[in-house]
């Protein structure tokens, strides 16, 4: 999809830096990922700069803490899918759309950061805007963020240094999970999912970023396999691994898939045309899908 021109306007000097004053070295990172992903809705917002008068904006800690905006969250979700598939969803699939969309996006602009950088910032849910018309995501950047001690970046402020890999990789899985924990308490009763599916929510979500964002660099194989290093197994809270297999086929090519351990309920919008990860997808479906699209 083509996005929206970006609606928020820096004042002059300020963008891209954090509450000191100082450019944010994930500025860049986050402009990087959303520039290749054209499916991410997604732009970089500076703290300082009003916001269009006509906008709806809360930010995630708003949204987990607040039932009236999360209610306006869930109708603008409700509203724009109706608006495009002419049918009105009931209520526990617009709250499991609008889940979805959202730690898609955060997921993803966090996982961008590590697969691109080596950086894993620390997103907080005030750090994130959601413009309540369009679901559009904004970033505020000048977060900490961990990084590798070969970083160029790691003699700033805000870096924390990790010893090795597996513990950046740690470092990502630790802060989704303290992201997205506030929302999916206060939005989990209306979605009517228990604890495990809707960890298996976020664990799809994280790890279908990573694969998305290596599609749209032509590094598909290299990004299932840090998709698979990152998650290789049930990590709790997570409650399953990327468990990636291959479909062979007609011309013995062979495709990375896997089974979503949660359900976003798309099919529920679209019976004929279900997630191509989802259960209910067999694997003659995600094949013809496959080659149809490449």
């Amino acid at each position: 999809m083509s996005k929206a021109p970006v609606s928020w306007t820096a004042p002059a000097g300020t963008a891209g830096r954090d509450a000191h004053g100082e450019a944010s070295a994930l500025t860049g990172t986050y402009r990087r990922v959303i520039a290749v992903c054209d499916a991410l809705d997604a732009r970089t917002v500076d703290p300082y700069a009003p916001e269009p008068a006509a906008a709806l904006m809360p930010d995630g800690s708003e949204l987990a803490a607040d039932t009236g905006l999360l209610d306006a969250w869930l109708d603008a979700s409700a509203a724009r899918i109706t608006a495009r598939h002419g049918t009105a969803p009931r209520r526990h699939v617009a709250a499991s759309r609008a889940l979805h969309d959202y730690l898609w996006s955060v997921s993803l602009l966090m996982s961008g950061a590590w697969y691109l950088d080596r950086r894993v910032p620390r997103i907080a849910p005030r750090d994130v805007r959601v413009d309540l018309a369009t679901g559009a995501i904004g970033i505020v950047p000048g977060q900490d963020f961990a990084c590798l001690p070969d970083d160029p970046a790691a003699g700033a402020a805000a870096a924390r240094i990790v010893g090795h890999e597996e513990e950046l990789r740690a470092e990502l899985r630790a802060a989704v999970v303290d992201h997205v924990r506030p929302l999916l308490a206060a939005v989990g009763p209306v979605v009517r999912r228990g604890p495990r599916a809707l960890w298996g929510m976020v664990a799809d979500d994280l790890l279908s970023g990573v694969w998305y964002l290596g599609r749209m660099l032509d590094q598909e194989e290299r990004a299932v396999r840090a998709a698979t290093e990152l998650l290789p197994t049930a990590i709790p809270p997570f409650p399953g691994g990327a468990d990636f297999r291959r479909l062979t086929g007609r011309d013995g090519r062979r495709h990375p898939t896997r089974t979503r351990l949660g359900c976003c309920l798309y099919y529920t919008i679209e019976p004929e045309r279900a997630c191509l990860t989802c259960p209910r997808t067999c694997d003659a479906e995600r094949l013809r899908r496959i080659e149809d699209e490449g």
